[in-house]
């Protein structure tokens, strides 16, 4: 079973940035599509960015251009560059993993088996 354990989440201003981390409990990093998905207060849960064992990446619309998602596969930790932050970008973020079963555009619009326990990301204006 991966166990996945976020950190890096707090409170900027608009503008600024912020760096999630993952940290998986196997190699989930190169056997396994990794990402990150948030959910507002109102409950909407979005993918917001994906990435798989080969470093291919997917990002959602909104977040294109602002957030980079990368991976150290000797530590098993995935990253969230999160930069140009906006109010809209608060939420609870999660790192999540499943196996890559469609390609990762697609992937992002799943609901992956595996989640974290969240880390909060608020973005005042």
């Amino acid at each position: 079973r991966v166990q996945l354990v976020e950190s890096g989440g707090g409170s900027v201003q608009a503008g600024g940035s912020l760096r999630l981390s993952c940290a998986a409990s196997e190699n989930s990093v190169n056997t396994r599509c990794m990402g990150w998905f948030r959910q507002d207060s109102g409950k909407k849960r979005e993918g917001v960015a994906g990435i798989d064992g080969n470093g291919n990446t997917a990002y959602a619309d909104s977040v294109k251009g602002r957030f980079t998602i990368s991976q150290d596969s000797a530590k098993n930790i995935l990253y969230l560059e999160m930069n140009s932050l906006k109010p809209e970008d608060t939420a609870m973020y999660y790192c999540v993993a499943d196996p890559c079963t469609v390609e990762l555009k697609y992937w992002l619009l799943l609901r992956p088996n595996y989640w974290g326990q969240g880390t909060q990301v608020t973005v005042s204006s």
